[in-house]
C-alpha cells in the first residue's frame, strides 16, 4: 500500500524523459552516419568530398530532429 502512495505523489515532467531519449537517438543516428561515411571513404577515397557533403546534410537533418524534440515539450507542455 505504501508503494501506491509514493507513486501517486511523484512529480516531474515526461517531456524531460522524452528529450533525453531523443538526444540518445540523435547521438546514435549521428554516430551511424559518420561511421558509414568513414567506411565509404575507406572503400573509395576518390569520393571523399562528395561523401562528406552528404554526411553533413545527414547530420544536419538528424540534429534538426533533436531540436524539434527539445522544443516539443515547451510547445505542447502545460
Amino acid at each position: 500500500m505504501r508503494f501506491a502512495t509514493e507513486v501517486a505523489t511523484m512529480t516531474g515532467s515526461l517531456g524531460n524523459v522524452g528529450y533525453g531519449l531523443a538526444a540518445i537517438g540523435a547521438g546514435i543516428g549521428i554516430g551511424l552516419v559518420v561511421s558509414k561515411t568513414i567506411e565509404s571513404i575507406a572503400r573509395q577515397p576518390e569520393l571523399a568530398s562528395r561523401l562528406q557533403v552528404t554526411m553533413w546534410i545527414g547530420i544536419a537533418f538528424t540534429e534538426a530532429l533533436a531540436l524539434i524534440a527539445l522544443a516539443t515539450p515547451f510547445i505542447f507542455g502545460s
